[in-house]
């Protein structure tokens, strides 16, 4: 390849994690370009459903705590940037048995990193939230400080501030593979090529399909969104009033509940999809889906089940251990892979965009991204 590199760096897939990137990158000062298959913010991988949890006090890993916390402060900016809501304060409590993997690791990274919260019974939860109905062998970590944050708000205005920022963002327009060269990255798209010098590759769950041997290390799950009527038409299923729920039930699936933001109550399962391919995926719901879901309403919230609304398929794509992958490539260091999170990444897009300018820039990132890298795979299987 003799063409000089036309970018600094090329980012591919414009979803939560690009157009953060793109975002960062454009205002440290670099020619950016941004691609995306479809138009952003859509509803066709994983960046969307209306509300998404962010919480300190991190079940999945301890080590996360200090990446969400940077992630509140920039989102916290954006807030002030715009001028407008980006955090929407509700709190959480995680709900399950004392011993449950949802509730003995909250309270690890809660206790760990000094996050309030409080622990409680089934009978203090029910008074405190009456729309909840533990068993009696349940009981509930509450961390007040957490907030949801709204997704196509979010990826729309990254996208728009990156633009404004001097990214060159094209839409509709696919990725094929790419190839290194003496001076950069060739891209060869389905309209034609990029050149770059470095490449972000934030393609979610097309990733398998683009970027060599990962296909047998990242599964795409489908995932069923749900909005649902409260029973009744009362406050008390509303912002400042009913928390978002996470429930661990006693065979380890772990299902989720989200506040009424005036398009009814979120709930769905947190893993336990069938792994799909996503330009395959089914994306009509079935009644049996509708009616696992309104079941889980009726034993645990019961008020809050009334006509369902509106359904949606979301996407996560999964690592053997569930942590992300912030990563160069084996072979192609100028490529960094940006994926796999596992269905708990939202959160991280504001961190994660300025953590990829960091090592875009100079190499290096303020965050011990060790767990995120590559290599642990090999290790694992060896």
């Amino acid at each position: 390849m003799t063409s000089p590199a036309s970018y600094d760096v090329a980012v591919v897939g414009l979803g939560a994690m690009g157009s953060s990137a793109a975002l960062h990158l454009a205002r440290r000062g670099l020619r950016v370009l941004g691609i995306d298959r479809f138009a952003p913010p859509h509803d066709l991988g994983s960046s969307h459903g209306r509300a998404r949890l962010i919480r300190e006090a991190y079940y999945e890993d301890p080590l996360y705590v200090p990446l969400v916390r940077r992630a509140y402060e920039l989102w916290r900016a954006l807030e002030h940037e715009v001028a407008a809501p980006v955090l929407h304060r509700t709190g959480a409590v995680m709900i399950g048995a004392a011993e449950s993997e949802l509730i003995m690791g909250t309270r690890e990274s809660a206790i760990r990193h000094d996050v309030p919260h409080e622990l409680l019974d089934a009978k203090q939860l029910h008074q405190r939230f009456p729309v909840l109905e533990p068993l009696a062998d349940m009981v509930g970590v509450f961390e007040p400080g957490a907030s949801i944050l709204v997704p196509e708000t979010i990826v729309g205005l990254q996208v728009e501030l990156a633009s404004r920022a001097g990214a060159t963002l094209v839409f509709g327009e696919r990725v094929m593979s790419w190839e290194g060269g003496t001076d950069g990255v060739e891209l060869r798209t389905d309209r034609g090529t990029h050149h770059a010098r470095q490449v972000v590759c934030c393609a979610g769950a097309w990733t398998p399909g683009l970027v060599a041997g990962t296909s047998s290390l990242l599964e795409v799950e489908r995932q069923v969104q749900q909005w649902w009527a409260p029973a009744r038409k009362e406050e008390s299923f509303g912002i400042g009033h009913m928390p978002v729920t996470l429930w661990e039930l006693a065979n380890g699936r772990v299902f989720y509940t989200m506040p009424d933001m005036g398009q009814g109550l979120k709930v769905g399962w947190h893993h336990s999809g069938a792994v799909t391919d996503p330009d395959r995926v089914e994306r009509t719901v079935s009644p049996e889906e509708h009616a696992g879901i309104a079941d889980l309403l009726r034993r645990f919230t019961p008020a809050a089940k009334g006509d369902r609304l509106a359904s949606q398929v979301c996407l996560y794509t999964n690592t053997p251990d569930r942590h992300f992958i912030v990563d160069r490539l084996p072979g192609e260091a100028r490529v960094l892979l940006v994926s796999a999170c596992s269905g708990h990444g939202f959160k991280f897009a504001s961190v994660i965009g300025e953590v990829v300018a960091d090592l875009v820039t100079s190499g290096r990132s303020a965050f011990d991204l060790t767990p995120f890298r590559l290599a642990r795979f090999s290790a694992q299987a060896a």
